[in-house]
């Protein structure tokens, strides 16, 4: 999703007045750079095949459909989904997990699917994959006593912060993607001088059926087009038992829908935390909702992406098989970072903590300044009177008139 697209690329407005020869330049550079992005793909690609090992012979193994649900830590990643021009996603270390493993032959013939498509730098509690693995029983054996410990196995090979929970039997039919109920996602934030009672009311106005084309990133370029989406819960509460007036303490929003747009939540939260610093009314909601009144998105920042986690795809039967020990030890490597974060978090509230005391000075700042990208407005503009994005429509005929001037470049005015 981070990628960029020739279509995106080509809409950029300075390529609207390039000329013919201009365009072709172009063109030839974008080639020019896909080729040297295939190099690359092609590179990882061998890194994963095991050319050191003896040649494994899948025809003598059975094989079963799963469902792997995945746990990762975000941050340090460019995503979820492999990329031409970087080997640093979750889905390559998963790839690279499962061909050394011999789970798998090819990631072309392990009929593959994924839930969801998180961005760089977003986690995960509850990722999940369909895949056809290697098995140890026969096809027609419902039973799954001695089958592979499929999480034990992967977990040994993947990355301490990509790791594998659990696992269940699915049908050969069955798309982590297609067959997934609902998908929740948890965003944390600190409370600060946040009113999360106005963030409340703004957050309910977004339950149910609404086209969230001002609340997204608009895709065109990719072939979406239809941006209404059933936002089915939304709830706003304290992490845990903590004290929910202390500004140090952490809370989290969690939204329920079928599915989501590209980086709907993280804009849904950059106008949740505008109303919760009192820069805008719990209304703005229903007016960004309102695409007949307002069909342009205005320019605003997006929450960052390190709070945001995919944390649950709801199957519903789905017969997931835990592993105490494999358990035990996705535990301690989970609580082994939380040490470590924990103690540079305290240590950090020490020294504001002291400073403050030394200096007599109260916070400086709304903590939730620091979750919204963009420049910072030393005179606050209200989103209504800002400048705003081209329409849908205008996307849309700007997309298809950069792909007319590609065609045009290449094969030649006729």
């Amino acid at each position: 999703m981070e990628m960029d697209n020739t279509c995106n690329i080509l809409v950029e407005e300075e390529l609207q007045n390039c000329s013919k020869e201009e365009l072709i330049a172009k063109v030839k550079a974008l080639k020019a750079h896909n080729f040297q992005l295939k190099s690359i793909l092609q590179k990882s690609e061998k890194q994963c095949t095991n050319t050191d090992q003896k040649e494994f012979d899948f025809s003598k193994h059975n094989s079963r459909h799963i469902l792997l649900r995945i746990l990762y830590l975000g941050w340090d990643y460019k995503g979820f989904v492999v990329q031409e021009n970087t080997l640093d996603t979750i889905e390559h270390h998963l790839f690279k997990a499962l061909l050394k493993t011999r789970l798998i032959k090819d990631r072309s013939t392990s009929n593959y699917h994924r839930c969801g498509r998180t961005d760089k730098g977003v986690s995960s509690y509850g990722q999940t994959i369909s895949i056809t693995v290697r098995s140890n029983l026969q096809p027609e054996n419902d039973n799954i006593y001695g089958e592979m410990n499929y999480c034990k196995i992967l977990n040994r090979v993947l990355p301490d912060n990509i790791q594998c929970v659990a696992w269940s039997p699915v049908s050969d039919e069955f798309s982590s993607r297609f067959d997934c109920k609902s998908r929740s996602y948890k965003y944390y934030f600190p409370k600060g001088r946040l009113n999360v009672e106005l963030m409340r009311d703004a957050s309910r106005k977004l339950v149910g059926s609404h086209d969230f084309r001002n609340l997204c990133k608009m895709d065109v370029g990719n072939g979406v087009t239809e941006f209404v989406r059933n936002i089915t819960a939304i709830t706003i509460a304290p992490l845990k038992s903590s004290d929910p007036e202390d500004e140090y303490t952490m809370y989290v929003i969690k939204i329920q829908a079928n599915a989501f747009l590209w980086h709907q939540i993280r804009c849904i939260l950059g106008v949740l935390l505008l109303v919760a610093q009192g820069k805008e009314q719990p209304s703005i909601v229903d007016q960004l909702l309102d695409i007949t009144k307002h069909p342009r998105k205005p320019e605003y920042g997006m929450a960052s992406e390190v709070p945001l986690n995919l944390f649950y795809c709801e199957y519903g039967d789905t017969k997931w098989q835990y592993d105490k020990e494999t358990v035990r030890q996705v535990l301690e490597k989970l609580q082994s970072c939380w040490t470590f974060t924990a103690i540079k978090q305290n240590m950090i509230r020490d020294m504001i903590d002291s400073l403050m005391t030394e200096t007599s000075m109260d916070n400086t700042q709304c903590f939730s300044e620091n979750l919204l990208q963009g420049v910072r407005q030393k005179n606050y503009i209200p989103l209504l009177k800002r400048k705003t994005c081209l329409s849908l429509e205008e996307k849309m005929r700007s997309c298809k008139r950069g792909k007319k001037m590609v065609l045009l470049s290449i094969n030649g005015d006729k």
